[in-house]
């Protein structure tokens, strides 16, 4: 019996001790299963402003639309332009969030004082030349728009559409004469399609979403020239979680998707 009783005491200090661990060990688990969840969902709210050149117009909207309602409490609005003309904005003080590019040559005038990172690339685009309705002009390649009865416009050299058009002449060794050189890709769309203009360059984009309000002319050295499109986060944004968050939604694969069905190239 004496040999019983000390044992006891022995064994019931065993249990209890083997109870708090299991009991430490289920508190720790819960604690942190417990904490994921409120982890996991919180999200940036508020509003951005997103600098985007012309071309993106129709496909950032729809973005836009998508990322609201599958985010409640943010808002996204937009400024389109030439992406040389936002450029100029953004370093004269123009409150923007995030800037997408229609070409890394524009991107890169912002120095590592105006952006928060480093671009990311999310598209790429190709010229086309747009004619209208039926092609009248029977316009088949780049060569033709020297023709004489031709009025052509291009987009001015520093916009990306202009510069593309450049790379072509020099790829072709053939020189276009405008009628006019405008400041964004969707003036250039809007001449032609308007009658104010037998064809103008563009991009693929365009021309798809133009809704048969004018017709695409594919060359083959508009190769030789294809745009990538950058997009990053400005350095002087006021909600820098909700830029990136949507930054990194045009690259995911929804943005992807909808930047395809455009007409938009993967980068």
């Amino acid at each position: 019996m004496p040999h019983r009783a000390t044992r006891l005491p022995v064994l019931l200090t065993a249990v209890a001790a083997a109870s708090l661990l299991l009991t430490s060990c289920s508190t720790g688990s819960t604690t942190a299963s417990s904490s994921s969840p409120s982890a996991s969902s919180t999200s940036a709210t508020g509003s951005i402003t997103v600098f985007a050149a012309a071309s993106l117009q129709k496909t950032f909207t729809e973005l836009g639309k998508q990322y609201e309602a599958a985010h409640p409490g943010t808002t996204i609005e937009f400024s389109f332009a030439g992406s040389s003309d936002l450029v100029t904005q953004i370093q004269n003080g123009a409150p923007a969030d995030v800037f997408a590019s229609a070409d890394t040559k524009n991107m890169d005038k912002l120095t590592a004082s105006d952006l928060q990172g480093a671009p990311e690339d999310f598209a790429k685009n190709t010229l086309e030349i747009a004619v209208a309705p039926g092609n009248p002009k029977k316009i088949t390649d780049f060569k033709d728009l020297t023709g004489a009865d031709v009025q052509v416009v291009t987009c001015a050299s520093p916009v990306p559409c202009g510069a593309a058009t450049e790379k072509v002449e020099q790829a072709t060794g053939i020189t276009l004469k405008p009628v006019s050189e405008e400041q964004s890709v969707t003036d250039v769309l809007g001449k032609v399609s308007s009658g104010q203009a037998d064809a103008g360059l563009v991009y693929v984009t365009d021309v798809k979403g133009a809704a048969g309000k004018v017709d695409g002319v594919t060359f083959k050295d508009a190769s030789s020239a294809v745009n990538t499109y950058p997009i990053a986060v400005l350095k002087e944004s006021k909600n820098p979680d909700l830029a990136a968050a949507f930054s990194d939604y045009i690259r995911s694969d929804a943005g992807q998707k909808v930047l395809q069905a455009a007409g938009f190239q993967a980068p």
